[in-house]
């Protein structure tokens, strides 16, 4: 009889085990997806400052349709991706057209005095600094995710309940221009 509920004991062990890191992986892929929401909430915030940025630049700086063009073109792929790593590849490209916008703004001293780019451009650094806080936040919860997924014993639970690993939000190695900060201040 001891034997039989030495074993019940220790099934009930192994469940309760189950169940606890079940839950735990749970709460962490939750966590993961509420910084990536977090991101999304700043990026969109971007994507509706930059026509704004656009507008202003363009009454000036008419004759560089090009950067105007590269800047949309940058936005619309950025707002359309769809894995991780297509957001991060299309954000760092987002990235270096506004740079371009910000360069050509340097040529004309009369937009750099305008409130309403002064504004924007205080909007857009807020938001910049905002959105590498959201990164770092979401990295960080994929690296716990990630880690616990790896980690023995919590692997045999992850692979049983087809928990995966999920990706970083990263900059690609052959970017380096990506990793410069975008200029908002003159």
């Amino acid at each position: 009889m001891i034997i039989l509920y030495v074993i019940i004991a220790l099934v009930v062990l192994i469940l309760l085990w189950i169940a606890v890191s079940y839950n735990g992986f749970i709460s962490r892929v939750n966590r993961t997806k509420e910084a990536w929401a977090d991101i999304d909430v700043q990026l969109k915030r971007r994507y509706d400052l930059i026509p704004n940025l656009v507008e202003t630049v363009k009454g000036y700086a008419s004759h560089e349709s090009a950067v105007f063009e590269n800047v949309t073109k940058a936005r619309s792929q950025a707002m359309q991706a769809g894995t991780t790593a297509d957001k991060a590849q299309a954000e760092n490209m987002l990235t270096g057209a506004l740079k371009s916008l910000f360069a050509v703004s340097e040529a004309y001293p009369d937009l750099k005095a305008n409130q309403n780019f002064l504004q924007l451009q205080q909007q857009l650094g807020d938001t910049e600094d905002k959105i590498q806080a959201a990164r770092r936040f979401y990295n960080s919860n994929v690296r716990d995710l990630n880690i616990a997924i790896e980690q023995f014993p919590g692997n045999i639970i992850a692979s049983s309940f087809h928990i995966g690993k999920m990706d970083l939000f990263e900059l690609g190695d052959t970017d380096a221009a990506a990793r410069e900060p975008v200029k908002v201040s003159f």
